[in-house]
């Protein structure tokens, strides 16, 4: 079957009747297939995009003291891979040293805190190894970059401050992972296992 299709020549005004056989049509809707997926994939992009933008914005503007916006980063961080008992756990850690006369009284203070040095450029930046959180103090970027990853994580980070989900590490201070033996667990009582992280207090 031939399908006869009519364009005009925008230099000529001429109108011009092509015929388009079963495979020009074929190649034709791919074409416009594609066209179509990927004019939906750019616009999900920067719709995303904007949302992630206003949803940061919002977080800030919404939380006077950033304590939402810094437990969102440790979560994605130190947790990101974490089913959600294991970020809730590794959230109340914070949480906890907050309310311990040992560490400093804000979230982003615990989170944040370091030993710290003035690099070339004359910033204060921690030393690599020399901080609470290993992402904080490892060199790579501190900005999130897995869109869903980092939402899930500033709503989650919202529910613990406003107190949605009880300590599960039973007043854990402190947490490693399996596979590392810091020196400082011997000194400590361990509470709970979540997942690859012994929790200790």
């Amino acid at each position: 079957m031939v399908k006869r299709i009519v364009q005009m020549n925008m230099h000529t005004g001429l109108v011009v009747t092509k015929m388009l056989g079963p495979h020009e049509r074929e190649a034709n809707y791919q074409l416009l297939v594609r066209l179509v997926i990927g004019v939906v994939g750019t616009t999900f992009g920067f719709l995303m995009g904007l949302f992630l933008m206003f949803a940061s914005m919002s977080v800030k503007a919404s939380d006077a003291n950033g304590e939402i916006f810094c437990l969102a980063k440790n979560i994605y961080f130190e947790a990101g891979n974490q089913p959600v008992v294991g970020k809730i756990a590794v959230s109340h850690v914070v949480l906890n040293r907050v309310e311990s006369q040992l560490y400093p009284d804000t979230v982003c203070d615990v989170i944040y805190e370091a030993e710290t040095r003035i690099n070339w450029k004359g910033n204060e930046v921690p030393i690599r190894g020399r901080c609470q959180f290993s992402w904080y103090c490892d060199g790579l970027s501190d900005e999130p970059v897995d869109s869903k990853t980092w939402i899930s994580s500033v709503i989650l980070a919202r529910r613990i401050i406003d107190g949605e989900w009880y300590d599960v590490t039973e007043g854990a201070t402190h947490y490693h992972a399996d596979y590392v033996d810091p020196f400082w667990n011997d000194s400590l009582n361990r509470t709970v296992t979540i997942e690859n992280h012994l929790f200790y207090k």
